[in-house]
């Protein structure tokens, strides 16, 4: 029973190492992920969001002066 006691030991050494070394790594590399996005995701995003929001702005004014030009319908 000792002998048997250890084994399992041993085993559940080897697993938390496993857990740990995954834990670690995927700790690490969303790290790298989140610091991806921020430095590349994010600024493109942010740039084509302000270029799209100006055509929309553009596109709504010239609508607005359209309809400010149609004559009154009765």
């Amino acid at each position: 029973m000792n002998d048997f006691n250890r084994k399992v030991e041993e085993a559940s050494a080897r697993i938390n190492k496993s857990v740990a070394d995954a834990v670690t790594t995927v700790e690490k590399e969303t790290a790298e992920l989140i610091a991806h996005l921020n430095d590349e995701v994010v600024p493109v995003v942010r740039q084509h969001s302000t270029k799209a929001l100006r055509i929309a702005s553009e596109k709504l004014a010239k609508l607005a002066d359209y309809m400010e030009n149609q004559p009154p319908r009765t």
